[in-house]
């Protein structure tokens, strides 16, 4: 079938998106579902840096690409062996789902899925295939979505089916940002209520770890960004104090808290970022990481502090969550308005706009933005 698609020709492309184009909105094939993948129609999808991050050569990738991964759709139609899913079900799409064999997958760790990591880092879906094709040349998937198009294939695994009545543009954000802000304190962290807590970089994420630490009883919240513009956005979300990202952060932060925080989480994919982050938690805390810097990037480290002051340094990726356990509970979160995702919506645009999408996304000035998807 012909669908309408974002495609990512080249990538190095490091600004002036809207100038330069580097997502071409075009039409290109799509193939029928295989056994064991479903056919979406897209609704909405969210616009994250690790989209962006793909056209800047953060994060390499290989081209050409249909981007997007945060994203809700309903099911149009399912291949061989997938007997669980009906068309018309409502699903939100997961970038990191598990093939529910491999050893992580066997520990109740999906989204270190060895199975997953194999095949989305080569642009394939979880079955080995690739359905998307312009000119008679493959395009690549990204991590198993391609989002920013009217229609996917995907494979089973990397879909949850939830009730319908949730509308996509909200449920698309907790394909990614919820699952990745929110899980960080829920699973990753397992914050204690009361916590003394620092949330560095207010993206999508960064502001969804904020509601999750407010839903889970944090004492207190400070919201570090070098944008002052997101200031009032974190305050509304649940942050109790706001402190601007710079030279005297770190002293301002221990200055705050009387010493430091239980638990600091790092969510702007900078090395930077990350040792302000370390550095603002308390003797015996936990820094957190959920962001996504350069392959290439290192971070100095105190081996010492890890010891004298039994310091805890973990990795977070997407929220160290189960989604197909993690999703409906936060779903009923957002329905008790514990975690009220609609606050960081900034912006809903058509796909024509995807390039103005990540120059907005890139300048610092957007919270979440949703594409709504062509019908």
């Amino acid at each position: 079938m012909k669908i309408t698609a974002a495609v990512l020709m080249r990538d190095q492309v490091q600004g002036d998106f809207a100038r330069e184009r580097p997502l071409d909105v075009r039409e290109v094939d799509l193939d029928p579902p295989g056994p064991g993948e479903v056919l979406i129609k897209l609704e909405a999808a969210g616009v994250c840096h690790s989209d962006l991050s793909v056209i800047t050569g953060t994060r390499p990738r290989p081209l050409p690409m249909v981007l997007g991964h945060e994203a809700a759709a309903r099911v149009i139609e399912t291949g061989e062996g997938v007997t669980d899913l009906a068309p018309g079900d409502q699903v939100v799409c997961i970038f990191a789902p598990g093939c529910g064999h491999c050893l992580p997958c066997a520990e109740g760790r999906p989204a270190l899925c060895e199975v997953a990591a194999r095949h989305h880092g080569i642009g394939e879906l979880m079955t080995g295939q690739r359905r998307l094709s312009m000119d008679g040349q493959p395009i690549h998937h990204h991590i198993g979505i391609s989002a920013f198009a009217s229609h996917a294939v995907v494979a089973r695994p990397s879909i949850v089916r939830i009730d319908g009545d949730v509308p996509p543009h909200i449920a698309a954000l907790f394909s990614c940002a919820m699952l990745t802000g929110a899980g960080a304190v829920f699973n990753t962290a397992q914050m204690r209520p009361g916590a003394k807590v620092a949330v560095i970089g207010l993206g999508g994420v960064g502001l969804s770890t904020i509601l999750g630490a407010a839903a889970a009883g944090a004492g207190q919240i400070i919201a570090i960004d070098p944008f002052e513009a997101k200031m009032d956005a974190a305050r509304d979300m649940g942050a109790t104090e706001t402190v601007t990202a710079d030279a005297s952060t770190v002293e301002a932060v221990r200055d705050l808290t009387g010493g430091g925080v239980d638990y600091a989480f790092e969510l702007a994919g900078s090395v930077k970022a990350l040792e302000t982050a370390f550095d603002v938690t308390r003797r015996g805390g936990m820094t957190i990481t959920a962001g996504l810097p350069h392959p290439s990037e290192r971070m100095p480290l105190s081996a010492l502090k890890l010891v004298a002051e039994e310091r805890t340094l973990k990795g977070s990726y997407i929220g160290s969550c189960v989604p197909q356990r993690d999703l409906p509970r936060m779903l009923a979160m957002y329905a008790r308005g514990l975690l009220p995702v609609e606050r960081m919506l900034s912006a809903r645009m058509p796909l024509a706009d995807i390039n103005v999408a990540m120059d907005q996304l890139n300048d610092g000035v957007a919270l979440r933005q949703v594409i709504d998807l062509p019908g």
